[in-house]
């Protein structure tokens, strides 16, 4: 049986008294790779806010590697293992690229020059200030500063969003990479239903905040109707 990397069951929370995931449940396999689709303000970024800890939990558990994190504080999910590439990605604008990536480096196997190696961009860039990059560029060295925290859970909100096609082909390529080398457990919230439909294998579609669909990508890709009906975008 494949170890749980993280676990959530008849997990109920919100912002404040206002609930929006309502008893979800779901578990992601160590090494998997998962994409999360659905309507705007289904629960999609709630969903992975209430795992870093930055909403109100009601009830339920959040298990990574089968340890409870519930009272766990951000910093210390974060220290465990997890990382969150935000939908406004949430650069130091004031700090160059390569002080940008140095700021969240914990030990491990990503490294500056590992990163560089994944965004040969970021290398080009690395002494350009963060508010002197494109949003392709923003969004590269927001990955790259989660990697540097070397997580071993890699939760990404809306990666493609406001990106021009060729910019979303080159992240296409770079998450695939990521995937393809095994060992990280990456968890893909997309807008996007074709780029979430190919990243991964899994996929999971949220309405109302509860799971209606979990399973396999290649059957949303090849079933348009049963797409639509399910999110209602193609």
């Amino acid at each position: 049986m494949a170890e749980r990397a993280l676990s959530l069951k008849n997990l109920r929370a919100g912002y404040g008294k206002t609930m929006v995931l309502e008893g979800l449940t779901v578990s992601i396999d160590t090494g998997a790779s998962a994409s999360i689709i659905g309507r705007n303000g289904v629960g999609k970024t709630t969903l992975l806010a209430t795992v870093m800890g930055h909403t109100t939990h009601h009830e339920g558990a959040i298990e990574l590697n089968g340890h409870d994190i519930v009272p766990i504080q951000p910093f210390k999910r974060a220290r465990a293992g997890l990382a969150l590439v935000p939908q406004e990605r949430e650069i130091f604008s004031s700090l160059t690229v390569e002080e940008n990536l140095k700021v969240a480096a914990r030990p491990g196997d990503w490294s500056l020059e590992r990163v560089y190696d994944l965004f040969a961009q970021l290398a080009n860039r690395r002494a350009n200030r963060g508010n002197q990059l494109s949003g392709g560029e923003q969004q590269m060295l927001a990955i790259g500063r989660a990697l540097m925290g070397n997580p071993r859970i890699l939760l990404l909100d809306e990666p493609s969003e406001g990106l021009a096609p060729v910019i979303v082909e080159q992240l296409q390529n770079v998450l695939a990479r990521l995937r393809d080398e095994g060992g990280m457990t990456i968890v893909l919230v997309e807008q996007n239903s074709r780029f979430a439909l190919a990243f991964a294998p899994r996929c999971l579609v949220m309405n109302r905040g509860c799971i209606t669909y979990d399973g396999p990508s290649k059957t949303l890709r090849d079933d348009p109707a049963k797409l639509e009906s399910l999110v209602g975008i193609g």
